[in-house]
């Protein structure tokens, strides 16, 4: 039995495909379109998936929805009318977008994909919560999911047992954890949507200065975790921005633009709003945890994207086990829909997957080596091919030689991370590294950090949390600045991620062998893209980023491309995106 999960037009549109409850593939649009955070109907998806598993779309059992259209059409309608006549543009803007498109999914589902079959929705929220319970190996969990809005709610609490997600609690838009922080997203100069992690990265710089201006003047936080917002100083209900002038002068400064430099109001101010979130975080998991009664949490929505709160949830020690899903925002409903289809609407009995990348995080596209030689040969591109030790020992050393690598290798990883498939790499042992990968590689701010991949047993050694970090998703504080300058942040802090053998062989392999050399078992890993590209899908998307950048040594399989042999570049590659996929 196969069954469809789509999550569409609001941003990070994705696909998934299940087979008989499990997974065989998700990707989401933006790596087939290369474009960031593509919110479009996600049709390359859906063709990547059928086409991985070599199927029709009527052998599609049932396609699952990630929303309901209609109660979030109807949200809107009851925010435009409080709002009148202030919201009279934002009724302009969005009637038509509703009218033209939104309210005839079904209609786009059979029309763009020629689909005869079954079609159903599921919350917003029951499809965060879904895809956090049915990918973790409990049987039994709290389920905490903290976002913008979905249709209406903003925070849930859910319980999940067995074959089954309930819903418990909820808060309502207005009222958003997810939207306050992309208040401050927007007043620091960063987009909403897709430049709160800038925040956070930023946040270690300052102090929590306007704490409690915050808590006393934009938002109430009572002991059960309810939030509400003063409306009097945002502006999401009526118009595109999130904040208002009031917003501005309660803290006496405008918002900053984007290319202006940051000072350190900015930074206090980031500062600040993180530490109302880690709070929040605990008070929400606390309460969680008195009306489910679980030892085991799951987290989903954008907000558990934040990692630095979910590191400090963690110290709290509130639960034995905590579960993130890999990608817990918007993209990852699709896996969410998906499994709703299977548990919630067909019943299934529950089966519990194993916690490894391979099942959870390895599940897009892959290139064969027959593939990435035509591609070489036909922009005659100089290269050379080894063998898996000599990848492993070539690799290794021009890493410790401060080179940098972009690793491709084997099925794509599927969410916001590069687990060590889309790869760039780097060594962590030079102050200098963060910032030349900040202007030369990245091409991004230079107060960006870069996150830490260690073996899974050393972590112990470098790191004061000793647990498995698989997908990056919590930070760890650690004493050894010191020695791994370039990936520890500000406040000593660093958003590990663990690896094993049975994770990614060849992976581990490597870093083991930079061990060797420099008695380091971490590397730094980073997206293999640039700011404001999507990571890497295939080994053209690898070899423009390559040529674009100052990546010393590309590795596409067992392919090295070193850049001294090629300083002529292709002429493929001369102009951005002026490419065809083969």
């Amino acid at each position: 039995m196969y069954i469809l999960g789509i999550s569409a037009f609001y941003h990070d549109s994705s696909a998934c495909l299940l087979k008989n409850g499990h997974v065989v593939c998700a990707i989401e649009e933006e790596r087939l379109t290369r474009k960031k955070h593509d919110n479009s109907f996600p049709k390359k998806s859906i063709e990547f998936c059928l086409n991985q598993e070599q199927i029709l779309i009527s052998q599609v059992d049932l396609i699952v929805y990630y929303e309901k259209p209609f109660l979030k059409f109807d949200r809107i309608l009851t925010t435009i009318k409080r709002n009148i006549p202030f919201g009279f543009n934002f009724f302009k803007d969005s009637i038509n977008t509703w009218v033209k498109s939104k309210l005839w999914i079904p209609q786009t589902i059979k029309n763009e994909l020629n689909y005869n079959g079954e079609i159903i929705f599921c919350e917003h929220h029951e499809s965060h919560a879904s895809g956090a319970f049915y990918t973790s190996s409990f049987n039994e969990a709290a389920i905490v999911t903290i976002d913008g809005v979905g249709e209406k709610a903003t925070i849930t609490i859910a319980r999940g047992q067995d074959n089954r997600v309930e819903m418990i609690k909820e808060q309502h838009y207005p009222n958003s954890f997810g939207l306050l922080y992309s208040a401050f997203t927007q007043y620091c100069g960063f987009k909403v949507n897709s430049g709160e992690y800038k925040l956070m990265g930023l946040s270690p710089y300052g102090k929590p200065i306007f704490k409690d201006l915050i808590l006393s003047q934009l938002v109430t936080i009572s002991d059960d975790a309810v939030l509400t917002l003063n409306m009097k100083y945002f502006s999401f209900e009526n118009g595109k921005s999130t904040i208002n002038v009031h917003f501005c002068k309660l803290f006496g400064m405008p918002v900053r633009q984007e290319q202006e430099p940051f000072t350190q109001f900015y930074f206090d101010i980031a500062n600040s709003i993180q530490s109302i979130s880690d709070d929040y975080l605990v008070t929400l998991a606390t309460y969680a945890k008195k009306i489910v009664d679980s030892d085991n949490l799951c987290l989903s929505g954008g907000v558990a994207l934040n990692c630095k709160s979910n590191g400090f949830l963690l110290q709290k020690k509130i639960f034995k086990n905590i579960w993130i899903q890999p990608s817990p925002g918007d993209g990852g409903t699709s896996i969410g829909a998906a499994y709703v289809g299977w548990y919630h609407y067909f019943k299934k009995e529950r089966v519990l997957i194993s916690d490894n990348l391979q099942n959870q995080v390895y599940l897009g596209s892959s290139y064969s080596d027959k593939q990435i030689v035509e591609i070489l040969e036909k922009n005659q591109i100089v290269y050379q091919k080894v063998t898996r030790q000599d990848l492993v020992k070539r690799a290794a050393f021009n890493l410790s030689n401060k080179k940098i690598i972009g690793w491709f290798q084997g099925k794509m990883e599927f969410g916001p991370r590069a687990l060590g498939n889309r790869s760039i790499l780097a060594s962590p042992l030079y102050e200098d590294m963060k910032e030349y990968l900040n202007s030369k590689i990245k091409l991004r701010e230079g107060f960006r950090p870069f996150a830490p991949v260690i073996l899974k047993e050393k972590v112990g050694d470098w790191f004061d949390t000793v647990i498995n970090s698989k997908c990056m998703l919590f930070t760890f504080n650690s004493s050894k600045k010191q020695i791994i300058p370039s990936c520890i942040h500000e406040d000593n802090s660093a958003r590990v991620q663990t690896i094993s053998k049975e994770d990614n062989a060849l992976f581990y392999e490597l870093i083991a062998e930079f061990e060797k050399i420099t008695q380091t078992p971490i590397l730094i890993n980073t997206s293999f893209n640039v700011r404001g590209e999507p990571i890497v899908e295939s080994p053209v998307d690898a070899l423009y980023c390559f040529f674009s950048t100052e990546i010393d040594t590309l590795i596409l399989g067992n392919f090295i491309i070193e850049k001294e042999y090629n300083k002529a570049l292709p002429t493929l590659f001369k102009t951005k995106r002026n490419y065809e996929k083969d």
